[in-house]
């Protein structure tokens, strides 16, 4: 009797503990699964595992994400701007690190700024001019951690970055702990710095099951692995083609298809406050592409060229038929431009009305070489002449 009590009592436990996890809210769950992911010590033998674990940790925080944006309103109008010049660059930090003091000195903005936390309570954009470039920069509320998940409006502030050209990560030189705070919580809203997009195809078919196939040598997956975790996110049949050595996070990446990948420049600001020596260790530390004093004025020139080159332009000097090139003012354009980027930027009609270029340059393997398609890129200080029908 005693051992049939005691088969009793653990089949009631179980059921219990069973019933106490069913009520577990999915936030819950999902710190429980990164938990589990964190203390798995990362090998071959587990690589299968967390992969597949991370796979269905995507699959969750997907599910909660589209229960949490059910029923609400479309975005707050304070955070829609219009984008304008030649690139945007959104300034992220925590609240009081300084971002609308540093928008102001860098263009003639005027963000609201004070010494207290969240002095910024919508996007403020402002305009620097900067070697005949006009880049947009734009001061968002401080984010909190949470960010990601809404707390502190978040989603609507993080929201704006997916669609910028750069971010401005700013850290308080008091507070280097923020960084790789603000570091999380733009991973987890789906942006991807300073990285190059995933070649993997994925065609999806009726049956057949899944396919997979690599031009490299894949170091930090393995097929099956790539199958599994294709499966535990609801692709049953398809054929992957793989171009780059891949782990888990970046298939998971390409498979849930909304990742954005984007440029950022890491600043550390109000470096006034703290000694020589401790500037030297958040060197080591963060390992900042610039550091400044916003209030003081100390770094900002220095800011303004490391925004330039982050951002990736090239300067190309239009040229009418007939007559010589206006070497004044250039077109302001990105690396990896070709004759279409530029028409489009000129005129919308240009590219349907488009017959032929000359171009003059670097590019070009002669002076006024003819170009009859529009995918010539074009090169830094390129002449480029457009024939139109």
């Amino acid at each position: 009797m005693a051992g049939k009590e005691k088969a009793v009592t653990g089949k009631r436990k179980e059921k219990a503990e069973l019933t106490e996890r069913k009520k577990l809210s999915a936030n819950e769950k999902i710190k429980e699964l990164e938990e589990k992911i964190s203390k798995t010590k990362y090998n071959k033998k587990t690589q299968h595992a967390i992969g597949l674990m991370k796979a269905k940790l995507a699959m969750m925080k997907e599910k909660a994400m589209q229960r949490s944006s059910t029923g609400k309103a479309k975005g707050d109008d304070r955070f829609k701007v219009r984008k304008t010049g030649d690139g945007t660059v959104v300034l992220l930090g925590f609240p009081s690190v300084g971002k609308s003091t540093l928008l102001n000195k860098l263009t003639k903005a005027k963000s609201d700024t004070g010494a207290y936390a969240f002095t910024t309570l919508s996007a403020v954009p402002g305009l620097l001019k900067y070697k005949h470039a006009k880049v947009q920069l734009i001061d968002v509320p401080g984010v909190v951690s949470g960010a990601a998940a809404g707390k502190g409006r978040g989603k609507e502030v993080l929201g704006m970055i997916r669609t910028a050209d750069l971010i401005l990560i700013l850290v308080d030189a008091l507070f280097p702990s923020h960084y790789e705070a603000l570091l999380s919580e733009i991973y987890e809203t789906g942006v991807r710095l300073n990285k190059k997009k995933p070649d993997v195809k994925i065609t999806k078919k009726e049956k057949g099951g899944i396919q997979v196939g690599n031009t490299v040598e894949l170091t930090k997956i393995d097929k099956e692995t790539v199958k599994d975790i294709a499966k535990e996110m609801k692709i049953n049949n398809a054929e992957i083609l793989i171009r780059t050595d891949i782990g888990a996070d970046e298939l998971i990446d390409v498979i849930e298809g909304n990742r954005v990948y984007t440029r950022s420049l890491v600043v550390i600001n109000k470096a006034d406050l703290v000694s020589a020596s401790k500037l030297e260790e958040l060197k080591k530390e963060i390992k900042p592409d610039v550091i400044v004093s916003a209030e003081q004025e100390k770094g900002i020139e220095e800011l303004k060229e490391a925004i330039y080159q982050r951002m990736g332009f090239i300067r190309v000097y239009l040229k009418e038929v007939n007559k010589p090139a206006d070497m004044e003012e250039p077109l302001i354009m990105f690396k990896g431009c070709n004759i279409k980027d530029v028409c489009s930027k000129l005129h919308k009609d240009f590219v349907n009305k488009f017959k032929f270029a000359r171009v003059w340059g670097e590019s070009a393997k002669f002076d006024g070489q003819m170009f009859k398609k529009m995918d010539k890129d074009l090169m830094d200080e390129d002449v480029l002449e457009l024939h139109m029908k």
